[in-house]
């Protein structure tokens, strides 16, 4: 039986495969003084709808950070960000076309093939 997903934080949550997929991933960083890092997701301008999804390991939280439970682990979003993922879902996906990160975003009007840019309306 599976746990139920992580819960939501201003309208972006994390799908309970993502928060797996996370903390194997971190699971396999060696330690540092700094402590674990948490993954950040973020959005930025520019991929070929408009804006694009940004991930990366992060061991700095900034002090208007949201930070979103993953299970054991961390999400963190800056608010610029943010608002633009109301509603959205990160989640994990592994298939044939390769294992990676995905943004199930409401608020995306159109995306590209690949899933890692989009535009709003």
């Amino acid at each position: 039986m599976s746990q139920p997903p992580a819960p939501a934080t201003d309208g972006f949550r994390v799908s309970e495969s993502a928060a797996r997929r996370l903390r194997e991933i971190l699971d396999e960083q060696p330690q540092t003084p700094e402590g674990e890092p948490a993954l950040r997701v973020a959005v930025e301008a520019g991929g070929c709808n408009g804006f694009q999804y940004k991930f990366a390991l992060d061991n700095t939280v900034a002090a208007d950070d949201v930070i979103i439970p993953a299970g054991t682990a961390r999400v963190l979003v800056d608010p610029a960000s943010l608002d633009l993922l109301a509603g959205a879902e990160l989640d994990f996906n592994d298939s044939l076309m390769g294992a990676h990160f995905t943004v199930r975003n409401p608020n995306a009007a159109s995306s590209c093939g690949c899933g890692t840019s989009f535009s709003v309306a």
